[in-house]
């Protein structure tokens, strides 16, 4: 046993060291963060019902608080939602929080070059390839899974966010170009789109007309005119814009290399059943896996089966996020099965970011940041000294006492809260790397406060076994054995009433109560690791030394000690010879 929690504690350090993450993520009261207020704007501008802030309020809490572990804190302020997120930049929060994340798949009808403006020649690539279709090398082809029916040929040049694939395609993503700027890095070699003429062959350069061979069949006269209008050279790109589902719809691509017409949409984002990141088998890239359903899944082998035979681009589906298109691959053959993926210059964060944002549904009004404030954490680093000397006084005062009356077997009780305090440290260290759990003050304190179970635990051991010698019939080492029989049970429930109420309360509450209900759990179920792995086998071992087994006056076990008479009629309890 000793062994086997040994090697718990190297791998869990091993771990820590691969991912280079020694200390663990401190919440807003500790770290700092970012505090943004929203205010609702809805297009007939009358205030917004309650219903609908309450349930942009969940979504809201779920995008950056999806665990309950981030400590992060969403709250009404009147008509206002105010928002605090530890230890992010705001450029990072408002990205998260503040896009409505409305999906919809729409046929594309026209495409033209960002900056193409009436009287005005876009510049352009000597040999431009339209957004999302492939270039001669740049076909998809289908894994030894896929079915026959379920192909497409995605853009070889995919936007930050990526392009839209059949779950089961594969096609390889070219190695995006060296970035410094945080931000995912745009995989080289795409070009900008220009107009086609009907027959496919690239418009003449010469022509005064930037839109001559756009074919604009079927679409709304209006619409033309703002697509002609339109200038996706601007930096937001009409990122967030709610666009109605039931009309033709004028959009930029994400990487601001392209402007389309899209037709109605096709599926809409409440047809969406879940979104999950992971990383391909196949490419190894990043990819946000898109579940519809039932009617979504029919609606989506419908258009993929409709577009497959239009003429270039109206072969290509636009995927239109916040009103601007990421992705618009070239469609080959229908796509069954209710499963498309987003695939492209993807990193692990970004990838989970989209994810929650498709996951946890589309906010129910459109949002303005009123205010956005950096939090410092001066006021929690002050009381996080407090508590951590409050702490370590607690701590010392249980170690004196437990030695001045357990004598040596103090030892094993200071020995196991070591060992838990170890693996408490570790799991939160690796749990704030892999999970984003977040240690505010309460927190802190309740995970010291919360050692005291183990101590529970031990005092529980060492008097059933000091119980079963002042019987005077069981030497040390026996007693060991048969009071951890009748001991563990009693452990066991105690631990298990704590884990159940840490449990309910982390699925009942939110925010820091649920973030303080999982470190409870956390510390119950490493009480019961220490007890198991460390004290009873360490108790077993020091049976066999002859300090403990002869009774010596200062091992806690000693004759004196052991007896249930008062010392002139003292009894004398069994010890090893």
């Amino acid at each position: 046993m000793l062994l086997a929690l040994l090697a718990l504690i190297l791998a869990m350090g091993a771990t820590m060291a691969l991912q280079r993450a020694f200390v663990p993520k401190y919440a807003l009261d500790l770290a700092g963060g970012t505090t943004v207020t929203l205010s609702p704007v809805t297009q007939s501008g009358a205030a917004p019902s309650q219903e609908s802030l309450d349930l942009a309020v969940n979504i809201i809490r779920e995008r950056v608080n999806g665990t309950g572990l981030s400590d992060a804190d969403v709250a009404k302020s009147g008509d206002n939602i105010v928002i605090s997120v530890p230890g992010a930049g705001t450029e990072a929060v408002v990205k998260l929080i503040g896009t409505t994340a409305e999906l919809r798949f729409r046929q594309v009808l026209a495409v033209a070059p960002a900056n193409a403006m009436p009287g005005k020649l876009p510049t352009a690539p000597a040999t431009p390839v339209p957004s999302g279709s492939p270039s001669p090398t740049g076909s998809a082809k289908p894994s030894s899974t896929a079915k026959p029916s379920s192909t497409a040929k995605p853009a070889p040049t995919g936007t930050p966010a990526g392009r839209a694939l059949s779950s089961a395609l594969t096609a390889p993503t070219p190695a995006p170009s060296a970035s410094g700027s945080g931000k995912p890095a745009k995989p080289s070699g795409g070009a900008t789109p220009q107009p086609t003429a009907p027959s496919g062959q690239p418009a003449d350069p010469a022509s005064e007309d930037p839109f001559a061979g756009v074919d604009f069949t079927g679409v709304d006269p209006a619409v033309v005119e703002q697509f002609k209008k339109l200038d996706c050279t601007k930096k937001d790109r009409g990122q967030g814009a709610q666009d109605d589902p039931n009309k033709q719809f004028v959009a930029c691509s994400d990487d601001g290399a392209a402007k389309y017409v899209l037709e109605k949409a096709a599926v809409k984002g409440t047809e969406v059943s879940g979104a999950s990141s992971g990383v391909d088998s196949t490419t190894g890239e990043w990819v946000v896996s898109v579940n519809f359903k039932s009617q979504g899944a029919s609606q989506f082998s419908q258009i993929t089966g409709q577009i497959t035979s239009a003429p270039q681009p109206r072969n290509q589906l636009a995927m239109v996020l916040d009103g601007v298109v990421i992705s618009a691959p070239v469609i080959e053959e229908p796509i069954p099965g209710g499963q498309a993926r987003i695939s492209g210059s993807f990193t692990q964060k970004t990838a989970g970011d989209l994810a929650n944002q498709l996951k946890y549904g589309a906010l129910p009004l459109k949002f303005q940041q009123s205010s956005i404030e950096e939090v410092s954490s001066t006021l929690g680093s002050d009381q996080l000294q407090g508590g951590l000397l409050a702490g370590g006084i607690g701590l010392i005062l249980v170690v004196l006492y437990s030695l001045l009356y357990y004598r040596g077997l103090g030892l094993v009780a200071v020995a196991s809260l070591a060992v838990a305090s170890i693996l408490t440290y570790q799991a939160v260290v690796l749990l704030g790397h892999n999970a984003n759990f977040r240690l505010s003050l309460p927190h802190i304190i309740g995970l010291i406060v919360s050692i005291g179970i183990t101590a529970d635990s031990f005092i529980v051991y060492f008097e059933r076994m000091r119980d079963e010698m002042k019987e005077g019939r069981r030497s040390l080492r026996v007693a060991v054995e048969v009071a951890w029989v009748r001991a563990r049970r009693t452990i066991l429930i105690a631990d298990a009433v704590m884990f159940i109420a840490a449990l309910v309360l982390y699925f009942l509450a939110v925010g820091g109560v649920a973030g303080f209900a999982f470190a409870m759990g956390l510390t119950t179920l490493i009480d019961i690791a220490v007890v198991f792995l460390f004290t009873k086998p360490f108790v077993a071992a020091l049976a066999k030394l002859s300090f403990f087994a002869k009774g010596h006056r200062l091992s806690g076990l000693d004759a004196e000690r052991m007896s249930r008479e008062p010392s002139d009629v003292r009894t004398t309890v069994p010890q090893e010879g």
